[in-house]
């Protein structure tokens, strides 16, 4: 006999929902029982104090070292999330050693927005049910602030689809960033609380210590992160320009380009996504692309794939009878 549905509020809900603060997997065979689109209250206590947290700034004061912290850690793991999460874990878009593909799963994780598994299941999902009934986070279909966070904070929304990323989901050191999904971003907090406590003593004209490193490095800069990524499932689905029909809302945008280091340019990606350039002509700037055929240059990565010239060339044939470029 099959367990019972889930029900939300419940003991045994509410334990599971605790133990997922640590243990990302537990329970997990119940949650495909959860049918209705709902807000898991438990775990949004989480989100809700990374914001808050945020406010700490308030009360830490600034100084530069902990404000360039803040905006390399942005940069880093922007190129994170769009280069190693989404270019590589959701399309295969080049190829890694073993290694360095665990490194930079390492790495990926330092952005709090979950594991690799867990990202790329559910963004290949995204992918094969664009803007129908059946997408995840759809704009069109669920309203901006659903398409934007409330999906994530979903309880049905919550467990990692190994049955779409079995390609990766074969390799032990994956399963277990995307089981204890916490464990890195404590290290990262914990490394920059330690960091300000050290420069605190060993250089104290540098003006910081351990809690303006971790508001500014930490708590802001990862509220500021998500968001910014969070734009592509949202506003990209509403604001910008379809240079292909590619029977979705998916459109570029080059300010949320420079905002996420290339991924505006979703219209784009929707029409070839398994591509490592997301910004298809000179003219459209992908930052992430540059830094993958950097990496390509000195070996760490390889065999990106390209935009097919059929593809390249429909798109010039489709701008020039627009009047564009």
């Amino acid at each position: 006999m099959g367990r019972e549905p889930l029900k939300g509020g419940g003991p045994r809900h509410l334990l599971l929902s605790f133990a997922r603060w640590f243990d990302s997997w537990a329970g997990a065979e119940e949650i495909v029982t959860v049918a209705e689109k709902r807000l898991d209250g438990f775990r949004v206590v989480p989100f809700l104090a990374l914001h808050l947290a945020c406010l700490g700034i308030l009360a830490v004061g600034w100084s530069p070292v902990a404000v360039w912290t803040a905006a390399v850690l942005y940069l880093v793991r922007m190129f994170a999330v769009t280069g190693i999460y989404h270019r590589y874990f959701c399309h295969n878009a080049y190829r890694l050693s073993r290694p360095v593909q665990f490194l930079f799963a390492v790495l990926g994780s330092t952005a709090v927005q979950r594991g690799p598994l867990w990202w790329a299941g559910h963004h290949r999902h995204h992918h094969t049910h664009s803007d129908t009934e059946e997408d995840i986070h759809s704009p069109r279909r669920q309203g901006f602030w659903w398409s934007h966070v409330g999906w994530i904070l979903s309880t049905r929304n919550f467990r990692t689809r190994l049955d779409l990323v079995g390609d990766f989901a074969r390799f032990p050191e994956l399963r277990f960033l995307d089981r204890f999904d916490i464990l890195v971003p404590v290290l990262l907090a914990a490394g920059l609380y330690g960091t300000g406590e050290y420069l605190a003593v060993r250089a104290p004209r540098l003006g910081t210590d351990g809690p303006q490193m971790l508001a500014w490095g930490f708590f802001l800069s990862t509220t500021v992160l998500f968001h910014a990524t969070s734009t592509i499932n949202s506003l990209d689905h509403m604001i910008g320009s379809q240079r292909f029909q590619t029977g979705d809302d998916s459109r570029n945008n080059a300010a949320l380009a420079v905002l996420t280091l290339g991924e505006g340019w979703h219209n784009n990606h929707h029409r070839y996504a398994v591509s490592a350039r997301q910004g298809f002509y000179w003219w459209e700037v992908d930052v992430t692309y540059g830094i993958l055929r950097a990496l390509a240059l000195v070996g760490i990565v390889r065999d990106l794939e390209p935009v097919p010239e059929a593809i390249l060339a429909e798109g010039r044939r489709i701008d020039a009878a627009k009047g564009h470029r």
